[in-house]
């Protein structure tokens, strides 16, 4: 397929028909000086101190409401005559009837021509055509919105590595109508031509750094599918001193109602002539009027100089996504929410209810755990384990703040696990565990799983507790020996990972059950030292890591946990423990454990045989432990 053709993503040689109009250049559009833009700093300034949303307004009053949806403009940039050129021989239309399209997305893969994915013979060679229905289905795999913003903004996190210091994520708005859309934009490197062409095929994937979160090729259409029926993408890009412009266009909105019967999106690219500072198209004219004749028909932008204008304030370099006719809920509502909020983005409809007593059901209600579900501005801070001070998310005019789950605990333990497979160590991982702040209050419980600095699991329940074993046990880690799945919303159900899964249950109960005095319960198990740490469950290698300072959120109490031991390697490089005198003095132990009651742990008084008996197991545990 040559550059100079729409961009078909069924087929690169077979080339039928198109019913598109003929449209006539602008006088003064291309080849006009590029106008002066605005630096990044001017531009995030502007998002930040701004308290309303960042519409790109429409000076036309006289516009029709229902343009988009009729696919027809009243913009004179259509011109009615014959074309001056053959516009034959780009893509093929079916002649069967537009089918309606449905705003609500679980209902809107029902669209059907009649005409489903077929294969043709051209040259010898065959064909698939995907059809259309495909760009809704392959969305579908975002069951959550979300989601599916998260992941246009790894895109930009991935741009951190090529100076990308700000995304923007806000609402705008539909010229033609006045209807909300979604705006997320970054100063990244930008896209070249072909590199825009590869971004709405299917497949193709750049990021070949490990550090890169993307790395199937499919996570742009799956997810601006999933928000809307409909994106266009603004990309400047410049190298070796060459400066692109590339605007394309997925619209399911188009394909449905002009009956396609495969995937077409058109693309108009423009490059800068220094030499006589102008803009100039790319490709021919021929194929340039083509695609810009169904840009102004079915984009918001009805216009060459409006579409131009959106380019305005993208600076030297980056990519702007708008995502319109966005999708609606079970009761005809947006499904994102900009009115609750003016400085979020919420899911209509999806605030969660907690079960809690009446006391602490605020608490509950307001918990990080409860609101990540349905604001955007809370999954966001959690969406990254680590952000660069020099890169900001600015979400409707505000930055977002950072926030560290583990911050959120007390008494934390931090655990290593290295998972095994046919003998040999496939990675390690360290979990911090504790229980959260406001624990025994909260009903709240899981792992925070990250991959590669994304969170793939927020608070994913291990373990269903009975008698409250397990309650308020959280933990946070970065597994990259597992894969994440393709919408990033959980991990491929390989064998490593239910290893871990099976060693997180374990992991959860152990330290509910040496620790859950400290909040208030019962304690199950004594809490004196303990050799559990040296366990190899699942064939997995596990040893605790305990701090030499105690955590200044943790202060005396956590004293109260019964160690008295510190892990050391030994000549093999493993972990052992290193016993203070092997037991512990009496009156050490008695008095952790009398500081222990006031955490209302049950405490008996030993008497002097005991005493003795304890000493005596201790020192055949010690025992045990150094033979291992």
């Amino acid at each position: 397929m040559t550059l100079t053709d729409i961009v078909d993503l069924s087929s690169d040689d077979e080339l039928g028909e198109v019913d598109v109009k003929p449209v006539k250049l602008e006088p003064g559009l291309v080849g006009r000086k590029l106008q002066q833009n605005e630096n990044n700093k001017a531009l995030l300034v502007k998002h930040q101190k701004s308290k309303t949303p960042c519409a790109i307004r429409e000076s036309e009053e006289n516009r029709s409401s229902n343009a988009l949806s009729t696919g027809h403009s009243n913009s004179s940039i259509l011109d009615q005559g014959q074309s001056p050129v053959d516009d034959t021989g780009l893509s093929y239309t079916s002649p069967l009837s537009p089918a309606p399209l449905c705003r609500q997305f679980w209902k809107a893969g029902n669209y059907n021509d009649g005409i489903g994915s077929k294969v043709t013979i051209q040259n010898g060679k065959n064909y698939l055509h995907v059809h259309p229905m495909f760009l809704h289905s392959n969305a579908t795999s975002h069951k959550w919105a979300f989601g599916a913003i998260a992941e246009l903004l790894d895109n930009a996190v991935d741009e951190i590595q090529n100076g990308a210091t700000f995304v923007i994520v806000d609402k705008t708005s539909n010229p033609r109508d006045g209807s909300p859309a979604l705006l997320i934009q970054d100063n990244g490197s930008g896209m070249d031509p072909e590199a825009m062409r590869r971004c709405m095929s299917f497949g193709f994937s750049d990021k070949k750094s490990k550090s890169a979160i993307g790395q199937y090729g499919n996570g742009f259409k799956t997810s601006t599918m999933r928000l809307g029926a409909d994106v266009i993408v603004f990309s400047r890009h410049q190298d070796k001193r060459v400066l692109t412009q590339s605007i394309g266009l997925l619209s399911y909105t188009f394909l449905a109602r002009t009956g396609h019967d495969r995937i077409v999106v058109p693309m108009v690219d423009y490059e800068f002539n220094t030499s006589t500072e102008t803009l100039e198209i790319m490709h021919g004219t021929e194929h340039f009027m083509s695609n810009l004749s169904m840009l102004l028909q079915w984009s918001p932008y009805s216009t060459e100089a409006d579409l131009l204008k959106q380019f305005n304030d993208i600076g030297a370099h980056g990519t702007k996504v708008i995502i319109y006719n966005l999708w609606f809920n079970d009761d005809r509502n947006v499904e994102l929410d900009f009115d609750t909020d003016p400085e979020d983005i919420r899911i209509s409809g999806d605030t969660k209810k907690v079960n809690a007593s009446s006391k602490w059901k605020t608490v509950n209600e307001e918990h990080i755990a409860n609101r990540f579900h349905y604001s955007l501005r809370v999954y966001l801070s959690i969406l990254y384990l680590r952000i660069p001070e020099t890169f900001q998310i600015v979400l409707r005019g505000r930055v977002v703040e950072h926030h560290n789950i583990a911050n959120d605990l007390k008494f934390p333990e931090f655990i290593l696990y290295k998972p095994q497979m046919g003998g040999s160590v496939e990675g390690q991982v360290i979990t911090t565990i504790g229980f959260l702040k406001e624990a025994p209050h909260v009903s709240f419980h899981g792992f925070n799983v990250y991959h590669k600095n994304r969170l793939i699991l927020p608070f994913w329940q291990v373990v269903s507790y009975l008698d409250s074993r397990g309650r308020g046990v959280v933990g946070v880690l970065e597994a990259n020996f597992v894969e994440p799945s393709h919408n990033k919303q959980d991990f491929e159900k390989t064998s490593l990972f239910q290893k871990l899964e099976a060693r997180l249950k374990e992991m959860t109960w152990e330290y509910w059950d040496y620790h859950c005095g400290l909040i208030g319960y019962q304690v199950k198990k004594k809490l004196i030292p303990q050799v559990s740490s040296n366990r190899t469950p699942h064939s997995g290698v596990q040893q605790p890591v305990t701090l030499g300072q105690s955590s200044p959120a943790v202060g005396s109490k956590k004293a109260a946990l019964g160690r008295f031991e510190q892990l050391i390697p030994d000549s093999q490089g493993r972990m052992k423990r290193k016993e203070n005198g092997d037991i512990p003095p009496v009156k050490n132990v008695k008095a952790k454990l009398i500081d222990g009651k006031s955490q209302n742990v049950q405490l008996v008084n030993p008497t002097g045989s005991e005493l003795k008996d304890e000493a005596v197991n201790l020192m055949q545990e010690n025992k045990k432990l150094r033979a291992k």
